[in-house]
Parts: C-alpha cells; structure tokens; sequence
C-alpha cells in the first residue's frame, strides 16, 4: 500500500472516530486545514462521499461506516504490532558477537557476562577465541578485544581491564637443577614453553622492559602451544619456563607451586579494550554488556 493511502485511511478513521474535524486535527498534530485536504483527497480517489459535514457536526456515510467497519480493525493491527516492535527495540535482546584471546575471554568476558545473562534471558552472546588480530567489520563481528596498544585508531575503544603485567615462572622442581636467569638474555639457557601466535608471523619473543628500555628475547624449548591452559600445565610439571600473564600465576605463586623470576623486567602495560567500529548503531543489548565490561578503578 502507498504511504500516501495509509495517511489518508488514517486521517479519515481519526475524523469518523472523533466526529470531529477539530479535535481529530489536535490528536493527529496537523492543521484542520491540513486533514479536511487529506479526507477530501481519499473521497475522490475512491469517489464516493465518506463523511457527512454539517456546521455543528461530522458523522461517516454508509460507505464511510462500511470502511470504518472493515479496514479500522486492521489498522489497529498494525499500529499494536508497530507498537511491539518499538518496545521490542528498546528490550535488551539478540545475539553479540565478540572475537577475543583465550586470556580475555577467560579473565574479562567471562565474569562480565556471567553475572548479565541471568537477568536478561533474551541476549545471546557468542565469544570466538582468536589470537589474530581479526577484521571484525568483514568477519561480521560486533566486537573485539585487544590490549590497549593493538587497537585500531578508527575505532572505539572501551578501557574493559586494568593494566597486565607478564611473569616468566617455573616451577620449584624445575630451578631445583637450574640456575634462576638474572636478566632476559639468561633465558637462552633454559628449556622455554614457546607461545604460537597467527599475529607474529610465528613464535611470539618474550617481551620486556626495565628503566625504558625494551628488549625481545626469542626463547627457545621442547615444547610449543597456542593455548594458555596447555602451557599452565606445562610449566607446573616443571617442563620448562612459562610468560603468563601474571592473575594466572598469582595462586601457584602463593602456594608455592611456582616460582617467579625476572620480575624487574616486566613493567605494567596498558590492558585490555573492548573495541567496535564508530559507525556502529548500538542496540540496548549492545549498550548493555558495554556497561558491564567498562573498567571502573
């Protein structure tokens, strides 16, 4: 149906309803002037009389109560269902979808969302671990997560985590026939647990930096993961020196399963950052998990 004939349905139904070209023309927000052109125009298009006009009242035709009868029901219809969806609109609802690091995922996302879902049964949110610096704009993603320095300066970025600090570690049975390395450059010496990461073209260089100088040391070992789980286990069956980021370690340090070395070479850097395109229209589901992972100190 032409908009042109839904306005003029509507005006009409208005003015039947109301028996009033005055107060239709208030409820509408248009002028007298401005609806009776409206109603006349429909008259003629179908052309037949639809309303009858006196100077002190308005009452519908026989055709006119026959078109009331029959289309007013369904523009009702419509208006509830528009209605519906306007409501719907502004209900956190549909499906997120977030690409981010096994570590992200694990110490930001997860307690984020575990504590939303509950209380908003209609969002769905679906989380891809990928160490690459992913297009989420061609990937059709929502978001991405990335440490502060890697995101794009075309997008919004959204501090989620505080700032990280690394940890080498190794375990007490491991050093117990070991020397503890003193600077980076010792590390050379040690059977190492290589990361695997797409974004570095191949194993990633432990990175450090102490009083502004920084330095990569590409560590060499036995054994080669792309996943923080299998490296944990790793290094806690004293397999060899892990780069962890330092909330994984903190309990196995505290127990004495671990032992942390070179700390003076592993300076804070800035965290994690939920971050999507600036054109992007936000839904209220969107808004909301947004709230939920900005990092407040």
């Amino acid at each position: 149906m032409p908009r042109d004939n839904l306005n003029e349905l509507t005006a009409f139904l208005a003015v039947a309803r109301e028996e009033s070209f005055t107060r239709a023309a208030a409820k509408l927000g248009v002028s007298q002037s401005a609806l009776s052109h409206t109603v006349r125009t429909l008259e003629e298009r179908l052309g037949v009389r639809l309303l009858t006009r006196t100077t002190r009242s308005v009452s519908p035709t026989e055709a006119g109560e026959r078109l009331q009868r029959t289309v007013g029901p369904r523009l009702d219809e419509i208006e509830t269902e528009l209605t519906a969806l306007s409501a719907l609109r502004e209900k956190p609802a549909g499906t997120i979808r977030i690409t981010a690091g096994e570590h992200a995922a694990d110490a930001i996302l997860w307690p984020a969302i575990s504590r939303l879902l509950p209380d908003y049964p209609d969002i769905r949110i679906e989380i891809i671990v990928d160490y690459g610096l992913t297009d989420i704009v061609a990937e059709r993603y929502d978001a991405g997560v990335r440490l502060g320095e890697q995101v794009a300066r075309d997008m919004i970025a959204v501090r989620i985590g505080p700032d990280m600090r690394m940890a080498v570690v190794g375990s007490p049975a491991y050093f117990a026939t070991r020397p503890k390395p003193r600077v980076p450059q010792g590390l050379t010496d040690h059977n190492c647990i290589n990361l695997r990461l797409p974004t570095y073209g191949g194993l990633y260089a432990w990175e450090f930096e102490k009083a502004g100088r920084e330095l990569k040391v590409r560590v060499e070992g036995q054994l080669v993961f792309n996943t923080a789980a299998l490296r944990m286990n790793a290094v806690l069956a004293g397999l060899g020196l892990a780069y962890m980021p330092d909330d994984q370690v903190t309990a196995y340090l505290a127990d004495g399963r671990l032992v942390r070395v070179l700390a003076d070479w592993c300076a804070p850097f800035p965290g994690y950052h939920l971050y999507y395109p600036s054109r992007r229209q936000a839904t209220p589901a969107f808004s909301l998990l947004v709230d939920a992972l900005r990092y407040r100190d």
